[in-house]
């Protein structure tokens, strides 16, 4: 197989990890293949597609030169803090670099018990499979830092969970695989050396500017933080829910990761909450900041004794550059929200349009994603589809005159803004009822709905001839009010 495997993480010390093969299944079967991404990390499509490259992306063989491996992390879930958690149903199978030079990882998800499972099985079935790599895709369309999907296969084995299922792997791609949690499950073992060699690592690979700082680890947090602050922002910008936001879940690349119970919003709210398992909102729409902030700092508890000076001193570095997380987040959700109005200059009152806009949104039940894509048209002067989706009215025209007021400041023409705005405010998102129903095909054996919402979403800045059912929102007996992790 063509992996050419450049091993990095099992230079760690052994208790970073654990080291197994794959649970191998009965008759694998590819049923998608990226092969751009494929090309891009200098693999051979064809090479994949052969019996003994589908083999290799089910687990039945290991190929040359990879180290597969299990990684120990802990994690706050729910808030609650889980002292083990560890790749349950996953194996790093090694580290590739693309054809830009660029590092990733090579992971198997869903490829069989490891001695983190838990009591689980280690697998995964079709649905969730399928979501993850049709939405991570899409994630990268919309220019958002995500992991990646290579490939996706069936295994011709059941997965039970609510009753049988189709079992699934997913080959993903991802520029780390190390979390908040990773770090934490050393904390909670008082090991400070294995949280030095852990920053160390990331550092070295994923935030080499930081290392000529006089204080490396404290430039780490906030280089840590800027990203996490960007992402967020970026979340919000095409109103998508991550749904499971633990320590766990959260990237120290700054990587949209563990695609669960995620969502893209329909109407507005910032209370909007798609996930069966977050009962009380804790990760809804809104609250994604501040809980990207709580964790951040569980990484700076995590790497405090890393710090310059005794422990008060420590503290206070640590909490001044938590502190910084809501100004710097404050920066890029206003920036995305400007170019999503067609803002190309940073005004005094930006931010109140922002937010008297998106209250519109809310009070209207207006859908995210539509209100801002008819804005679009509204820039050159034809404001027919912004007033159907907000149901026009005084409130709205008010708004309007505000915004067109704000729009004369700057000297740009109407087309060339409504360009700049059609780059900003997507066409097409994974629409819930759309990813459900292409879901549910695909496990009735026709994959034909699910290829074709794949090529849409993938393509979310045009507007494509034939697409409009994929842009519209759902009818109330359409509507998807929860979604479920899979495991």
């Amino acid at each position: 197989m063509p992996f050419a495997f450049d091993n990095t993480y099992t230079r760690l010390p052994e208790r970073f990890y654990r080291r197994l093969a794959p649970v191998t299944v009965a008759r694998p079967e590819l049923i998608k293949l990226n092969d751009d991404l494929a090309v891009q990390l200098g693999l051979a499509p064809q090479a994949l597609r052969s019996a003994e490259g589908v083999a290799v992306l089910a687990g039945n063989r290991v190929p040359t030169g990879a180290d597969p491996l299990a990684m120990a992390y802990a994690g706050h879930q729910f808030g609650s803090f889980v002292p083990q958690l560890g790749d349950g149903r996953a194996l790093l199978l090694g580290e590739v670099r693309d054809t830009t030079g660029a590092r990733w990882d090579i992971q198997l998800k869903g490829s069989g018990q490891t001695p983190f499972s838990r009591m689980g099985d280690g697998r995964a079935w079709l649905g969730p499979v399928l979501r993850e790599y049709l939405v991570s895709e899409a994630m990268q369309a919309l220019g958002v830092p995500t992991t990646r999907a290579l490939a996706a296969v069936t295994t011709g084995e059941a997965v039970y969970r609510e009753t049988a299922r189709p079992g699934a792997i997913l080959t993903r791609v991802a520029r780390s695989h190390v979390r908040v949690g990773t770090f934490q499950y050393f904390l909670a073992q008082d090991d400070d050396e294995a949280i030095r060699h852990l920053a160390d690592y990331v550092i070295a690979r994923h935030y080499p500017e930081v290392q000529g700082a006089e204080r490396p680890y404290l430039a780490f947090l906030e280089a840590v933080v800027a990203r996490q602050a960007e992402l967020v922002a970026q979340w919000l910008g095409v109103g998508f829910i991550h749904g499971v936001m633990n320590t766990d879940n959260t990237s120290i690349a700054g990587e949209t990761i563990d695609y669960g119970p995620c969502a893209f919003m329909d109407s507005y709210h910032p209370d909007t909450v798609y996930s069966s398992i977050d009962r009380g909102g804790r990760y809804a729409y809104g609250n994604q900041p501040r809980i990207a902030q709580w964790n951040l700092a569980r990484l700076a508890q995590a790497l405090l004794p890393l710090f310059d000076g005794d422990e008060t001193q420590a503290t206070e570095q640590a909490q001044a550059v938590i502190d910084g997380f809501g100004e710097r987040f404050e920066h890029r959700y206003l920036d995305r929200f400007r170019r999503k109005l067609g803002l190309l200059e940073a005004h005094d009152g930006d931010a109140a349009l922002v937010t008297d806009f998106l209250r519109l949104l809310a009070e209207t039940k207006a859908d995210f994603t539509n209100a801002f894509r008819a804005l679009c048209q509204a820039a050159v002067g034809s404001e027919e589809a912004v007033r159907a989706e907000l149901g026009g009215g005084a409130d709205f025209e008010a708004w309007a005159r505000q915004w067109h007021t704000r729009l004369e400041r700057e000297a740009v023409s109407p087309s060339a803004r409504a360009t700049a705005m059609r780059s900003a405010n997507p066409a097409v998102i994974p629409r819930n009822h759309r990813v459900e129903a292409a879901l549910e095909a695909a496990l009735a054996g026709d994959l034909t709905p699910f290829n074709e919402l794949l090529e849409v979403v993938t393509d979310p800045w045009n507007d494509r001839p034939g697409s409009a059912r994929y842009t519209r929102p759902p009818e109330p007996y359409e509507a998807v009010r929860q979604t479920f992790c899979g495991t």
